[in-house]
């Protein structure tokens, strides 16, 4: 039987990514290899509950969610469930979207599963843990993105732009960490250069503090 390690699930708005204002049922699966120095989950990197796959899909639909959102932590640490379960939810005719650090190999996620993909900065403390082999992955529905705190990751964010053509590849985001950079300066380095990206702030943290959405 399969069975996966649940942080939490929680029904809210999408607070980022091409999805963001949408209503969403987070999935919050325990776990994370990573330990970036701005991390918000931390309370997912240990703990949680177990449950049955059956049991778990039974939960998600009883929200009658429109869009399903899988994260964590890393849900990918726990690939081989983690997959099972995409894949039951894309069968069952949901929008599955995977929030993923992209540390983990990429190849057998589902098709129908839109991936937003982090690449990791330098100021994040595991840029070494990017696993690059994974754009390769990454189609028109799917995201990577960028979370910034100084012009050092900035500047970093434009060369791998550059050099894997994301922007032709897949979506691209740049997100400001949050409390860490002017969001404002952030948005006017973009202008200036005119990079094919959107720019994102967290608007979950701006409605409730953090407490809510992804």
């Amino acid at each position: 039987m399969t069975r996966l390690r649940i942080s939490e699930i929680f029904y809210s708005l999408q607070g980022e990514s091409s999805s963001i204002g949408k209503p969403t049922l987070f999935v919050r699966l325990t776990g994370c290899p990573l330990r970036c120095v701005w991390c918000d989950t931390e309370y997912a990197f240990s703990g949680g509950e177990y449950w049955q796959l059956d049991d778990l899909v039974e939960k998600i639909e009883s929200y009658s969610p429109q869009n399903i959102c899988i994260t964590g932590g890393e849900p990918m640490a726990q690939k081989e469930p983690c997959q099972k379960l995409m894949f039951t939810l894309c069968e069952l005719g949901y929008s599955v979207s995977l929030e993923t650090s992209g540390s983990i190999d990429l190849k057998n996620v589902d098709y129908r599963v839109i991936k937003v993909m982090d690449l990791k900065a330098p100021d994040s403390g595991e840029m070494a843990k990017n696993h690059y082999q994974n754009i390769q992955y990454l189609s028109k529905q799917d995201e990577v993105k960028f979370v910034v705190m100084s012009r050092k990751d900035y500047d970093w964010t434009k060369m791998q732009i550059d050099q894997y053509q994301l922007s032709e590849k897949t979506n691209v985001i740049i997100s400001p960490c949050f409390g860490e950079i002017d969001e404002r300066q952030l948005a006017e380095w973009i202008i200036e250069d005119n990079l094919p990206v959107r720019f994102q702030i967290q608007m979950h943290k701006i409605l409730w503090n953090d407490e809510k959405g992804h």
